[in-house]
C-alpha cells in the first residue's frame, strides 16, 4: 500500500473500533492530520476567522471536529494492534506521562501474527483483505 492509502484509510474505517492499525497506517494519517490542520490554520488567517471558535478559528475547529472520530478509533486500533485495550487512549489525560506513555505505545511495533485484538495488519497488501 503507498502511504496515501494509509493516510486515508483511518476516514474509511472511521467508525471502527475493534481491529488492529498498524504503525503505518497510524502515522501517515497524523501526518495527513497535521499538514490539513496548518493548512486550516492558514485559511483562517486569510479569511480573518481565527480567533472565532476560541483560541482556534472557525475552519480549524470544523476541521477537527470531522476527524476527531476517525482519530480516536484509529489511536484504539493502535493499541490493539500493541496487544492493549483501547481503554490505554485515556492515558492522554494524564499530564506529562501519559502523553510519553501513549507515544511509546503508537512507536512500539505490533504484535507478529494475529493477538486477541485480531489478524496482523501488515499480513495482507491491499485494502479489501485489510477489510475483511
Amino acid at each position: 500500500m503507498s502511504p496515501i492509502d494509509w493516510a486515508i484509510l483511518p476516514f474509511k474505517r472511521f467508525g471502527d473500533f475493534s481491529g488492529r492499525s498498524p504503525r503505518a497506517e497510524y502515522w501517515w494519517f497524523v501526518l495527513l492530520v497535521l499538514i490539513s490542520e496548518i493548512i486550516a490554520m492558514v485559511v483562517d488567517a486569510v479569511i480573518g476567522t481565527g480567533q472565532m471558535a476560541g483560541p482556534y478559528g472557525l475552519v480549524v475547529g470544523i476541521f477537527v471536529l470531522a476527524v476527531i472520530i476517525p482519530h480516536i478509533a484509529v489511536g484504539i486500533r493502535r493499541l490493539h494492534d500493541t496487544d492493549h485495550s483501547g481503554w490505554w487512549l485515556l492515558m492522554f489525560l494524564l499530564p506529562i506521562i501519559g502523553p510519553i506513555v501513549l507515544l511509546v505505545f503508537f512507536c512500539t511495533e505490533g504484535d507478529q501474527g494475529p493477538n486477541r485484538f485480531g489478524e496482523d495488519p501488515y499480513g495482507s497488501d491491499t485494502l479489501e483483505e485489510v477489510f475483511a
